[in-house]
């Protein structure tokens, strides 16, 4: 497997690191510091400078830091393969006001998508604890990541699907005593049934590949006893000429709901332990376990999928580590084989035995000023 590697970045105005440089080692990382010191916002920067987005807001512009016009990072990726040359690219990203602008090597990409997948990034930080504890939107954001790797049209057609599925039930709720051209609507309704239908295709290629990996990743991180099973539940069709049947029928219902009562923005990926909703049944150590099982299981869904292993981040894991859990984490850190960046406010509790010290580098964010440490 190819090995994607951060070779430097480069930081301006983003949250508040004003001007920061990172050279990191081939491995791990350890990015110490007290709590709203930038330590975040550096990884931040990086996953903004791999998918010119954030993990933390879907409001970009508030990368930008206050005072400042621009917000930019800058990355040197190079993928490492043993029997090949190294292959190098520089990858940016800046936002100004409310646009954003990403460049490859200087050149503009064909679409974000194109730029999101070519340096696969996975973060994990404290919020995706409730991918097994919360809703749904959370598990579909996950499908859609990786979906994105498996078939990049997924994300077009899910932007396509969510204008259409909006303008069908304005169209709905303006009909609602009155007259309006049932035409408009169908017309609305053949592009949610196109798009959407596509879009739970590409979820349930996403489901399988995740599953494939998150079952021996589980029985790893958790208990061996407990039986893990994932699968995609969907809220609409893989077939467009029963989506828009299904559409037309529910117009009566769906013209006094919120949202249409059929589609995959309704789609979910059930998890359960022992055939019992893991939800409702899993301890808090478990639902850890499942949530690091689930990111290990992306990390190598996305590694076969890119045939280029990811880079990782993980946020504040020291936040709430016991024995258990700090064993947990490190049986999923041995199940990841790319560069690794990590945020705690315990540098001692990090600890990597058995690992060339020259292939770990620490260090050390104290009000948005980097400085390495030994």
């Amino acid at each position: 497997m190819t090995r994607l590697l951060l070779e430097r970045l480069r930081v301006r105005d983003l949250r508040n690191l004003s001007n920061v440089e990172l050279e990191p080692a081939s491995r791990v990382n350890v990015i110490s510091g007290s709590n709203g010191h930038g330590k975040t916002s550096l990884l931040e920067a990086i996953y903004f400078a791999a998918t010119s987005r954030s993990f933390r807001t879907s409001r970009v512009p508030e990368l930008i830091r206050h005072g400042a016009s621009v917000a930019f990072a800058g990355a040197r990726f190079v993928e490492t393969d043993s029997l090949l040359a190294p292959i190098a690219r520089e990858q940016t990203a800046a936002i100004e006001g409310k646009t954003c602008t990403a460049r490859i090597d200087g050149n503009k990409p064909a679409t974000l998508a194109e730029f999101a997948t070519r340096s696969p990034v996975i973060a994990f930080h404290p919020e995706e604890l409730a991918l097994s504890t919360g809703p749904a939107p959370g598990r579909r954001t996950l499908l859609d990541r990786l979906a994105l790797f498996i078939d990049p049209a997924s994300a077009d057609h899910r932007a396509r699907y969510t204008h259409a599925l909006k303008a069908r039930q304005q169209l709905l709720r303006r009909a609602v005593g009155g007259s309006l051209d049932s035409s408009d609507i169908e017309a609305f309704e053949h592009l949610c049934a196109h798009h959407g239908a596509a879009l739970t295709r590409a979820r349930a290629g996403a489901a399988a590949a995740l599953e494939l990996e998150l079952l021996p990743a589980f029985r790893r991180i958790a208990a061996p006893d407990l039986t893990l099973s994932a699968r995609f539940e969907p809220g609409g069709s893989a077939d467009p000429v029963e989506a828009a049947a299904e559409l037309q029928r529910r117009r009566p219902r769906d013209a006094h709901r919120p949202s249409a009562g059929f589609g995959p923005h309704r789609d979910d990926l059930g998890l359960y332990l022992d055939d019992h909703a893991a939800r409702i049944v899993a301890s808090q150590g478990q639902h850890r376990a499942l949530t690091l099982a689930l990111k290990a299981a992306e990390t190598a869904a996305i590694a076969g999928a890119r045939g280029l292993e990811p880079i990782l981040l993980l946020d504040d894991v020291s936040s709430e580590l016991d024995r258990d859990r700090t064993e947990a984490l490190f049986t999923f850190l041995s199940l990841t084989r790319g560069q690794i960046f990590l945020t705690t406010t315990r540098r001692e509790l990090i600890v990597t035995p058995g690992l060339d010290p020259s292939l770990r580098r620490d260090f050390h964010v104290d009000g948005g000023t980097l400085a390495h440490v030994g």
